[in-house]
This record gives structure tokens, C-alpha cells and sequence, in this order.
């Protein structure tokens, strides 16, 4: 398991826009932890335990998330993100040794990154 993302967090002022736009993209699902904050567990589909969070800001500090999510299409991924109201930064850029990836910005202008492995 060295060097896997075993743990992120997205941050921002609009959580319920946020459980929109990255349940609607990738099919995660979302349960609050219990505790004085506005935390919100994340569970991608077809895992059995949390990966993630999404944390309310309540306008605080800056919305940010870094993440680099495995799938099937980036292009794919990159237009339907737009659909949902994500800017793509970077166009899929192919690495040269097998893997496709894209920066995109979320509707809460938070950078996160997408790749597939050829």
C-alpha cells in the first residue's frame, strides 16, 4: 500500500454542491459524522469503509481538494464534469508511459486531478 491516497478531504463553503457534483461524476455517496462539525464521510462505490471526507468551511478559509481519481475514460470523465459545471485546467495529457491524466476545477473551484493507466 505505499504511495496509495488512502485518505482525502474537500473543503468547502457548499457542501450540499459539492455531495451534487462528486456524487454525480463518480457515484460516491456521502453519511455525517457525528461530532460538532459539519463532516461528512465519503464512500466510494464498491468499497466497504470511507476513503475520503468533505469538509464545511463555512467560508473560513479556502475551498481546496487534491485528489487523483483512477477511471475508466478521462476524456469521458473531463466532459462530464463540464456537464455538471467543472472547468477542465489541463486537456488529457498522456504521460508517455501508459497513463492519461487531466486537472479540473469543481464547482466550488477546488483543483482535483483524473487518470487512467493504459
Amino acid at each position: 500500500m505505499d504511495n496509495t491516497v488512502t485518505w482525502f478531504e474537500v473543503a468547502t463553503d457548499d457542501p450540499e454542491g459539492a455531495q451534487r457534483f462528486y456524487g454525480g461524476l463518480f457515484g460516491w455517496t456521502f453519511a455525517r459524522d457525528e461530532g460538532p462539525i459539519d463532516y461528512r464521510l465519503i464512500t466510494p462505490p464498491g468499497e466497504g469503509q470511507p476513503t475520503g471526507g468533505l469538509y464545511n468551511t463555512e467560508g473560513a478559509f479556502p475551498a481546496h481538494a487534491i485528489f487523483h481519481v483512477q477511471v475508466a475514460d478521462v476524456e469521458e470523465t473531463c466532459a462530464k464534469s463540464e456537464s455538471l459545471g467543472a472547468k477542465v485546467i489541463t486537456k488529457v495529457i498522456d504521460d508517455g508511459a501508459g497513463t492519461d491524466f487531466a486537472y479540473l476545477r469543481d464547482t466550488s473551484g477546488s483543483v482535483f486531478g483524473v487518470f487512467h493507466r493504459r
